[in-house]
């Protein structure tokens, strides 16, 4: 395939750089050809290098058309410095266009509970819950071995996702309208070709005649709409719990504790500062720009307003040590066989990646337990930590403190992987899942349905949310999604970053971890 860039306010018939009129000096037209002797198929994305000797130039665009005919657009808008490497993504979107295509099948809604921005919820189950009768009737054309729904649960083949923190807040009102949002119970099938689907679906908590169980065998469009409430609920359940509590406050705490307890020579605390580099600007931001009385969460999200302070509570009330420590979490959900499970996969290997090194930084500083025990610094980081967290309940399962190495080793872990990983994990996808309204809709206009058979288009149409609160929505999930600017996988970048965050430290002995 040949490529051929020109820095012209012209459309060229392969690769066009657009530049604007009072950039007149850049403006002369500069070609390269690259030879691909392969098709590439769908273009995801382009990458644009510049030599170290090229100065500042502003790229508006790039456009590109292959030997097959496709066109992508690949928008830009901003200068590209000499020495860098600028990576674009389609302007229509690859994902995007995948996502609008495949979002209502089942395949594609039970991917999202293992590998999609919330793989938090989705745990074995053991036994169908008491509040959701689902029976063998119900099921048996979703059953793909023939046994029933009790065989298919002794062999680990069904999951459960409960929504039940949810369950009686109080709707946003938006525009002037009630808003309505669910507190689903979703049921599971793991088939012989190692897919997740959906085989029932209850959209509130309690059974009764008006809330009935829908079924993969209702109607297209009753099923559709039930699968829509849930990914409602699955919106608010993780932005406000999975994403901003577990991540986002809980690294707020480790990040002040570290501040207030941990001088700057503390080897813990040249090891801990890096990843807190962002956690206070972010959180004060998130409380003006999003979850305060004129947010975006609160005035545009069906859980916003009213119903957030007491969902958090619920949340906050169920955070334990285990659901934060990833090999504990997989094993309590029972999902450590789950296959096609790339969160698990890749999660644990940077886990004990993160772990092994931290296990060689404890243990060059502390020879022994003792040394641990003795360190008041330490002590008191983890107690501020418990206090100021809420976590020194014993239900909770928090150390109280540290009294061996590999204790200490793995809490250090667990807040390295929190803010790093974990957060990544829960927040980077966010619009690409979200990104197209339906598959992740803010808010919901019209109550669950009480009853089989009554839903239409325009139900589902109606259903959805006010234009502006979809603008809204994908405004802040793409300004979550991005990278920082400064962001680099260049270590001699970081390296310099830790040395202006430890200021005296690298005449210490504890330079000597880096």
């Amino acid at each position: 395939m040949r490529i051929r860039v020109t820095k012209k306010l012209i459309r060229c018939s392969l690769v066009s750089c657009l530049f604007p009129p009072w950039l007149s000096p850049l403006s002369q037209v500069e070609e390269w050809e690259v030879t691909c002797p392969h098709s590439l198929g769908v273009l995801l994305f382009v990458s644009l290098d510049t030599p170290p000797s090229i100065t500042a130039w502003y790229c508006s665009k790039v456009m590109v058309t292959t030997p097959e005919g496709r066109a992508s657009v690949f928008p830009c808008h901003r200068f590209v410095d000499g020495g860098r490497t600028l990576t674009l993504r389609d302007a229509i979107g690859w994902w995007h266009q995948y996502l609008e295509k495949h979002w209502k099948e089942d395949c594609f809604f039970g991917h999202q509970f293992l590998n999609g921005v919330n793989p938090m919820l989705i745990r074995r189950c053991s036994q169908t819950p008491p509040n959701f009768p689902v029976t063998d009737d119900m099921v048996r054309l979703s059953l793909q071995r023939g046994v029933s729904l009790q065989d298919e649960i002794a062999r680990g083949n069904i999951f459960l996702v409960d929504y039940e923190r949810l369950d009686g807040l109080t709707p946003n009102v938006i525009n002037g309208k009630q808003q309505y949002l669910s507190s689903p119970l979703v049921l599971l099938y793991l088939t012989p070709r190692d897919q997740l689907v959906p085989i029932a679906i209850q959209l509130h908590q309690e059974p009764s005649e008006d809330n009935p169980i829908f079924l993969p065998s209702d109607s297209q469009h009753d099923w559709i709409l039930a699968k829509i409430f849930v990914r409602g609920a699955d919106f608010a359940e993780h932005e406000l719990n999975v994403h901003f509590l577990r991540t986002h406050l809980l690294s707020e705490v480790f990040a002040m504790a570290t501040l207030r307890n941990l001088p700057t020579v503390h080897p813990l605390y040249k090891l801990l500062i890096p990843h807190f580099r962002y956690t206070l600007e972010i959180d004060t931001l998130a409380r003006s720009l999003l979850i305060s009385d004129t947010g975006t969460f609160t005035e545009y999200t069906a859980a916003g307003g009213p119903g957030t302070l007491s969902f958090m509570r619920k949340a906050a009330a169920g955070l334990t040590y285990r659901s934060i420590c990833l090999p504990d979490d997989i094993i309590d959900r029972g999902l450590d066989s789950v296959p096609n499970f790339y969160y698990r996969d890749d999660g644990l290997r940077l886990w004990n990646i993160i772990h092994r090194y931290v296990e060689g930084v404890v243990s060059y500083y502390y020879h022994d337990h003792y040394a641990v025990i003795r360190d008041s610094e330490l002590q008191s980081w983890i107690n501020e930590i418990l206090v100021f967290g809420r976590l020194a309940d014993d239900n909770k399962g928090f150390p109280k403190s540290f009294s061996c190495v590999d204790e200490l080793s793995y809490f250090i872990t667990m807040v390295i992987f929190t803010a790093s990983v974990q957060h990544a994990a829960v927040n980077n996808g966010q619009f690409d899942y979200y990104g197209f309204m339906p598959n992740a809709p803010l808010s919901l206009q019209s109550p669950p349905p009480a009853t089989k058979g009554q839903c239409s288009e325009n139900t589902l149409l109606a259903t959805l949310p006010d234009v502006n609160v979809t603008a809204h929505g994908l405004a802040t999930v793409y300004l979550l999604s991005r990278t920082p600017r400064d962001y680099s996988r260049d270590q001699s970048e970081g390296e310099e970053h830790r040395q202006r965050a430890n200021g005296v430290a690298g005449r210490t002995r504890a330079a000597g971890v880096y």
